[in-house]
C-alpha cells in the first residue's frame, strides 16, 4: 500500500495507543499501531469516512 505519511490522533492518550490515520486520492487508511503488532490496517473511500465523521460530530 502506498501510504507513506501517517498522522496520530489528536485525541490520544499517553504512548502510540491510538489511532493512525494516512490518506491517499482512493482511500483512508486508519490503524491502531500500539495494539495491533501485524500492523493490520482498515481502508475506506474518502466519501465513507467524510459521512463517519459527519455522524460522530452529530453525536
Amino acid at each position: 500500500m502506498p501510504t507513506t505519511t501517517w498522522r496520530k490522533s489528536s485525541y490520544c492518550q499517553e504512548g502510540e495507543a491510538c489511532v493512525h490515520i494516512s490518506t491517499d486520492p482512493d482511500g483512508v487508511h486508519l490503524t491502531d499501531t500500539d495494539s495491533d503488532p501485524a500492523r493490520t490496517v482498515v481502508t475506506v473511500t474518502p466519501a465513507a469516512f467524510t459521512t463517519f465523521l459527519d455522524l460522530v460530530k452529530s453525536l
